[in-house]
This record gives structure tokens, sequence and C-alpha cells, in this order.
């Protein structure tokens, strides 16, 4: 069912523009904007809030979904651009017990939406079945009942992954999980036929020139982190042990054509710690020093070079290229993470451009802040991954002492250093921006995210045109369902 366009909201530049009220953005319902009401309206207009006596990922649109559902025929304004054709699908945590000790430990929850000539055929979502969503246990408990987060005794929760026909999802330990990418069931544990001995990073790489993916594990024992490179059939054709001091959270890596860079930073794993809690086993310890190692592509573990930086954090990249002698990275920087009594969302991030030269004996690194706006959850044109690129585009957050607050879509341009923001309003709140080609320019193309309203209650999936997401959404696709915010997507091309 297909609805005009009209009713949908209008981005802040053209709301702006037209009214020079920079203050009404704020006040203005945005269920005005959208043309719906809801029988609720206590909550238009109103930031995100928390109850202090529960967990901030346990509330609002962080909170778990309690069924799995499918519908049919779904109400679309506007109209869905033709190139997109295939199905989207995104991860993220939904305890099944409705407990959690963090965002990050939640039961593996697919939400998919199945685009069809101009239609939106489908919307389903699934739980990742792992023993702990099987057994109904946190991941604490889980530990305590004798399942240690290793293989298949994950929650698989953080990413889904399309490569050599095969949908993947993982979690920020353990082996993936293959799914049917039409029903969204889980088929089973995707070991690379016995030969991963070690976790699967949520950030494997895919190199567009060869089909090769590229991804890693970090583990709580020797060897503490392992490359590996699967080919274009999803063989496992590489295994790297890379020496490292301690036991640390890598959550992601980059590739270049020729070069592979991690990054590793002191958020460092202590059994002790664990015993009281697993979230709690992971402490910012900055005397622990910070690194960044450049090692060749698909190469081995013993040629990797470090460089000394100063402490930080990073969870996500944009991308990385070789210019030269140097490798340049885009990253979204915190200077710290998980010190004892602070958590996620209210740390300085930056967005910064790593330099880091290769030519002489030892590594050198220099670095320029691109932006001091709070952007995270970064994406590129993944035809361009590892290779010099212009655009980037992060979900904006907000700065909100009770929780995470995502904001609106970045569109970030290095070239020029122009950030262009789509802000849906003050109740609405976007996840990260999964790119679909349109045409063969880099950024030619569409934006994929899931938008909740708290206080409609209400979810859609939302189509930005890419090189101008300022606008706002060309199409909303009404979820039947509330889609809970999570974390890294997909799209399996028809």
């Amino acid at each position: 069912m297909t609805l005009p366009l009209a009713n949908l909201p209008v981005s802040r530049r053209y709301f702006l523009e037209r009214t020079a009220l920079a203050a009404a953005l704020a006040a203005f319902p945005t269920s005005s904007l959208l043309g719906c009401g809801d029988d609720d309206d206590s909550a238009a207009g109103m930031p995100l809030s928390a109850e202090p006596g529960s967990p901030w990922w346990l509330q609002n649109n962080f909170a778990p979904v309690e069924r799995e559902i499918e519908a049919t025929d779904l109400l679309v304004r506007g109209s869905i651009p033709p190139e997109i054709n295939g199905t989207y699908i995104r991860n993220g945590s939904n305890p099944r017990s409705k407990r959690s000790p963090h965002w990050f430990l939640g039961d593996g929850m697919l939400h998919a939406v199945r685009i069809e000539n101009g239609r939106a055929l489908w919307y389903r979502n699934r739980y990742v079945r792992t023993p702990f969503y099987e057994a109904n246990v946190t991941f604490d408990e889980a530990l305590e009942a004798g399942l240690p987060p290793f293989a298949g005794n994950n929650q698989s929760n953080v990413a889904a992954i399309y490569h050599a026909g095969k949908l993947l999802t993982s979690g920020e330990v353990g082996a993936p999980y293959e799914i049917d990418p039409v029903e969204l069931s889980t088929v089973g544990v995707h070991d690379f036929e016995g030969r991963l001995g070690t976790s699967f990073t949520a950030h494997p790489k895919i190199d567009p020139a060869t089909g090769y993916m590229h991804f890693f594990g970090y583990g709580f024992g020797n060897p503490y982190l392992t490359y590996h490179v699967a080919d274009d059939r999803g063989e496992l054709i590489n295994t790297q042990p890379i020496e490292v001091g301690r036991p640390t959270m890598i959550h992601s890596f980059a590739i270049t054509d020729s070069d592979v860079v991690f990054w590793e930073f002191p958020v460092v794993f202590d059994f002790e710690r664990a015993v009281d809690s697993i979230i709690g086993a992971f402490q910012w310890e900055p005397e622990y020093g910070a690194r960044i190692g450049v090692m060749p592509l698909n190469g081995r573990g013993d040629e990797i070079r470090w460089v000394e930086v100063e402490p930080r954090y990073v969870f996500h990249e944009v991308n990385a290229y070789r210019d030269g002698d140097d490798v340049v990275v885009d990253v979204s920087h915190h200077p710290e993470m998980f010190r004892s009594g602070t958590g996620l969302g209210n740390s300085d991030t930056s967005l910064r451009r790593w330099y880091i030269g290769t030519a002489g004996t030892q590594l050198t690194f220099r670095e320029e802040i691109v932006s001091d706006l709070e952007l995270e959850l970064g994406s590129h044109d993944r035809r361009f991954t590892g290779r010099p690129h212009r655009y980037g585009w992060l979900v904006e957050t907000r700065d909100n002492p009770q929780t995470v607050d995502l904001g609106g879509t970045a569109l970030v341009d290095f070239a020029t250093g122009r950030i262009d923001i789509w802000e849906p309003g003050i109740t609405r709140h976007t996840n990260e921006a999964y790119f679909v080609p349109g045409g063969p320019g880099e950024g030619e193309g569409w934006l994929l995210t899931f938008v909740h309203d708290h206080a409609s209650h209400r979810s859609v999936l939302a189509v930005l045109d890419a090189l101008d997401v300022a606008r706002g959404p060309v199409t909303e696709i009404e979820i039947p369902a509330r889609a809970p915010y999570g974390f890294h997507a997909t799209f399996i091309a028809a």
C-alpha cells in the first residue's frame, strides 16, 4: 500500500531555512509532521528520558519486544526507489528473559523487510537460536551455568553479514551463525567446516576487488588476537595469530587494498572482575597503553608493525585506504570507555582522521579532528571498502545523561569537510545507515535505517538519498511492530 510523500517529516535544514526559528524545532510535535497522532501524546515534543531505578537498555525503545511476528503488504509513504530490490536485515540485542547486564548482552534478534518492485512485501523478526536463547538465560547466568563465551556459546546479536551466498550473524565473541535469508530461521553455528578455532568479529570486511572476507577474533586466553581470511567461496584460507600483551576489547578493524589495520586500546579484560560481572570485567586501564598496527593484507601475523599512541577508544571506523606511504583511517574517537562510573553516550566523541606513516622502519602517527560533533556507527559505500572515499554516513548522538540518545543521520564529505544532517525531530531516533547502490559513482544510492518515534511508539524503515540526507526521507515504510534500537545491518539484493 502506497501513500503520497506529503506527510513525511521535513529536514532540519528545510525547516530552519523557512522559519528561522531554531527553537521551534525541538518544540514542534513530530506526530504533527508525520500527519498521524497517537492515543498517548504525553511524550510529544519531549526529549527521551529514562527512569533512574532501571537500566536504560531495558527502557524505551532499547527494551525487548516480546513476540516474533510476520506482516505482509506494508504501508509505504512515498515511492521506493527502483534500485532497492532485496531484503534489508538488521541485528540487535533483544533479551528473551527481559533481563540483561548491558545493551551489548541481549539475545540476537533480526528485523527484516523485503522490498520488490516498489512494494514492501513483508516484515518479520526472528531470534537467533543460540544456546543462550534456548536456555532463556542472561550472559552472566550462562557463564554460571557452564556456557563459556566461545564457539556457539554466544548471543550473535551485533551484525548481519552476507558473504559467499550465506547470511551470517555474529556477536562480540564466539562463532557466527548461519541464517536462512528468507525465513530468518537459524541454520546453526558456522565454523567454516571446523576450521575456525577463535571468535569471529562483528565487523568483517569484504574486499570489493576479490570478494575475500577479512575478519578477526579476540579471546580471553592466548592467542588474544587472531586474523583470518575467507575466500570468495567462503572457505577459510588464512589464520594468523597476532601477539598482544593482554585480552582487550577490539570491536572492529580496517583494511585497505594492501593492508590490515588493527587498534588495541586499553579496555582490558580481567578474569577476577568477571566473577562479579561480565561487563564489569572490561575496564579502562590507560596504563596498559594504546597502539595501532599495520600488516600486509592476507599476510602473516608476525609481519605486523605497531605505533604507540595516546590512550583512547574506538568502536567504529568509517573506512580506510592507502595514500602513498600513509594509511588513512577515519574513526569515531572516544577519549575513554568503560571507566568505573561512566557508560556509553557520555564521552566527548569526535570524528578523526588518522595518518599512519609506513615508509620508515618505525610507523609514525598523526591525526586530524574532522568534526567535534558526536558521530558514531559510521558506514560507507562498500564498493569502496579499503579504497579512497569521499563520503561517510554516521548517526548523530544527542547529549543525554539518562540514556543513549540516537539522533539524526549525518553525511560527511571528507573532501570539503561539509557535514549535512537530517534531524528527524526530538522524539525520533535513527539507527546505523546502510548504503544501497543506485548509480555507478561513490555515494550514488540510498540509505536504509530504522527510525523510531518515542512519542507515538512507532517504527519505520526510512529511505534517504545518500547524497542529500538533509532533505529527509524520500520513503518511509511502516513497521507493524516496534523495532528496538540495534546495531548493524546488511542488504541482500534480489
